[in-house]
């Protein structure tokens, strides 16, 4: 499911937790877990904002949703909530350098393995659209570092998500940013081939990003192959985040209408 499925339940469960704030009375303690949850609903509906194109919108509740994470005193939400603004700075156009390193370091003394892992992913993945290949790849080698690292200490649900598979991802994304396609593809063509067709959404936005890797590489014909595996998975999702990278890559491979491949990908997609 896309953003705009997704955003109503979202800002319908963070309008609830707000009245619950408002409305009710309760220890300090329950105050500070409301605010935290309150942060964390808030982060969901910022990213569903962002897939859905609603920039604005996300920006507010990823900043509402970091003030709400310092008054609960949870400052691995608090570093959550900047991880997001910063990608969502890098996917307008902006430098996400500054917001990502202060994530990490509001974040640094509470961090888990897993939230470590996810910030200094993040990080990595705003030096790689700043063209900044050796701080990228320091950042993944930290990610990697901080995932593997010994901790007793519970995870949060909201990183449930991370594993080596995301962090390789993220590799293959940031490689294929700082045109390094033979990093690149092999990362992401291994974990791809293990995605599952189901994560419809992510999986076409990550198969964007091998296309581009194959065009960097000029394997011309099995870019226009894999974006169309992309459109395929795309198709129904209501996100416009895979629908403006698959254009983006397709406008890429127009130079090359003359090989079959291409032209027949091209018109399908009516480009």
């Amino acid at each position: 499911m896309g953003g705009a499925e997704t955003f109503p339940v979202y800002a319908a469960e963070a309008d609830y937790t707000q009245q619950l704030l408002h409305e009710s009375s309760h220890t300090e303690d329950i105050e500070r877990e409301l605010l935290a949850l309150l942060a964390e609903q808030q982060q969901q509906a910022g990213w569903a904002a962002f897939d859905h194109g609603q920039h604005k919108l996300a920006e507010q509740l990823y900043e509402d949703s970091r003030q709400n994470a310092e008054d609960a005193q949870a400052f691995d939400l608090a570093g959550n909530a900047l991880a997001y603004a910063a990608y969502q700075q890098t996917a307008t156009q902006q430098s996400g350098t500054a917001l990502a390193a202060d994530s990490y370091e509001v974040a640094r003394r509470v961090a888990t393995p897993k939230v470590s892992a996810l910030l200094l992913e993040r990080k990595a993945w705003a030096h790689a659209t700043a063209g900044e290949a050796a701080e990228a790849d320091r950042a993944l080698n930290l990610a990697r570092e901080a995932l593997n690292a010994p901790s007793n200490r519970p995870e949060p649900d909201w990183v449930f998500w991370i594993d080596a598979a995301e962090i390789d991802i993220m590799a293959g994304r940031c490689w294929t940013e700082l045109r390094l396609p033979l990093r690149a593809v092999p990362v992401l063509e291994r974990v791809l081939g293990e995605f599952d067709d189901t994560h419809a959404r992510d999986k076409s936005l990550y198969l964007t990003w091998l296309a581009t890797s194959y065009l960097h590489a000029c394997e011309v014909e099995q870019a226009a192959v894999t974006l169309g595996h992309a459109a395929d998975l795309a198709a129904g999702v209501t996100s416009v985040r895979p629908a403006r990278r698959i254009e983006t890559v397709a406008r890429r491979l127009a130079r090359h209408r003359s090989t079959p491949a291409v032209a027949d990908l091209l018109a399908r997609l009516n480009v």
